[in-house]
């Protein structure tokens, strides 16, 4: 998801359209009857933000087959904020929980370090075995201090950039990817590119949807962002956070931005309108497109590297809650869909990017059509392989969501960059205080 991710987040390349109203039917699902059909099935229910791709993967119909005493039922948020606000009011109150649980790698934090008592310990499943197949910074974020492990790992984000190639040469750009990697090597780079494009650009087409983006992929280059290796919060006096803010603030001011609210359904609407050219984008985030741009946007997208350097937005893990009704047979499940060889299926499928070591060797390879060939494997695997491993808090997300939403009233209420500024760090108060 992404989104992520899809980091999410990632919360994103999340196919799922389902509203808030996803987590409320989670919450009626996973206090339902076992059997409601009466077939004798356990029926295991797990709730999601967007849309993690295993039932566009075809995962959940291969388990149900392979094991025929099972019946999931899955339901989504598509908004990330949503889905942990009612995920917060469900584990307060202990019911209407599912079986399985997604949690965005912003929030793994949280849950390892302040909720620890609301999930099971993995490891009581044998979880412990599995460590050696995943990375070990995907493994030791969902570890407690004292060995519980409350997560396995879906995907990552590592981040590449994603353009419309018609657009380029209808603005006199170069489509080649390692010619454009070349020019926007520097986030200077990709922003000069912009105003280029800016100048010949096709009617209603920015160079980027929208300078949150910007500001999220830009701080997913660095090791330490909100908080440092203590658990202090730092992002005040931190350059990276303010750099990438300027870039944001800068983009917002050359008019570079589609000004466009992430997973909004304008957002949704532009892939296929073309209303940007260009878009960050986390592995997670390749479904995404596909599932707005449809079958009209293939072979008009493509993939290059990143400017600035390798960086990781997003991401998730499968969690299973204390409260959860069939917690050995959850276990199974999550075990099940973050093995190397579904992970592998995934990105193949919908263009999540595993976390599992043998995962990441078995799509080296992998190309797709719809970006015009690239090399995704070789693309994103390059970029998880050199990401930096990032200090996470826990507010991380919640901190990072008050940044972008104090960017959003610069690029479209012409909020002046510095009252913005202080406007986030006045929301950054009441989240973490």
């Amino acid at each position: 998801m992404p989104i992520p991710r899809a980091t999410v987040r990632r919360t994103a390349a999340r196919l799922g359209a389902v509203a808030l109203t996803g987590a409320l039917l989670a919450a009626c699902g996973s206090g339902g009857s076992d059997n409601a059909g009466g077939d004798g099935k356990t029926t295991l229910t797990v709730d999601l933000f967007g849309s993690f791709g295993y039932k566009e993967a075809g995962l959940y119909a291969e388990y149900q087959k392979l094991h025929p005493n099972i019946t999931i039922k899955q339901t989504d948020t598509q908004d990330e904020q949503d889905y942990w606000k009612s995920l917060q009011t469900r584990l307060a109150g202990g019911g209407g929980l599912a079986d399985v649980q997604g949690i965005e790698v912003g929030r793994i934090a949280s849950v390892t370090q302040q909720q620890s008592d609301k999930f099971e310990d993995l490891g009581k499943f044998g979880a412990g075995d599995l460590k050696k197949e995943f990375a070990d910074f995907k493994w030791s974020a969902a570890t407690t201090k004292d060995g519980k492990v409350l997560g396995l790992g879906t995907d990552t984000g590592p981040e590449a950039m994603c353009y419309r190639t018609d657009l380029f040469e209808q603005a006199g750009l170069p489509t080649d990817r390692e010619e454009l990697a070349a020019k926007w090597s520097s986030w200077d780079g990709y922003l000069d590119l912009g105003k280029q494009y800016k100048a010949k650009a096709p009617k209603n087409s920015a160079w980027l949807d929208s300078v949150g983006s910007l500001f999220t992929i830009m701080i997913g280059q660095e090791e330490e962002r909100y908080y440092n290796a203590s658990g202090e919060l730092v992002y005040e006096d931190n350059p990276a956070v303010r750099t990438a803010w300027d870039a944001a603030t800068q983009a917002a001011d050359a008019g570079l931005s589609a000004k466009l609210d992430q997973w909004s359904p304008q957002w949704n609407q532009a892939f296929s309108a073309g209303s940007f050219a260009t878009i960050p984008c986390p592995a997670w985030m390749l479904g995404y497109i596909k599932g707005q741009a449809g079958d009209a946007g293939k072979g008009k997208w493509d993939i290059a590297k990143l400017p600035g350097g390798a960086g990781n937005w997003g991401g998730s893990y499968l969690s299973v809650p204390r409260a959860a009704k069939h917690k050995k047979e959850a276990y199974e499940l999550v075990k099940w869909l973050t093995a190397p060889e579904q992970q592998a299926k995934l990105f193949r499928k919908v263009g999540n990017f595993p976390s599992s070591t043998g995962a990441i060797a078995k799509v080296a390879d992998a190309s797709d059509p719809y970006f015009s060939g690239a090399p995704i494997g070789r693309i994103f695997g390059d970029a998880a392989k050199a990401a930096p491993v990032q200090v996470l808090g826990v507010h991380d997300k919640n901190v990072a969501d008050q940044i972008t939403n104090a960017l959003s009233e610069v690029e479209r209420k012409g909020t002046a960059p510095e009252k913005a500024w202080s406007n986030a760090k006045k929301g950054v108060a009441n989240v973490t205080g």
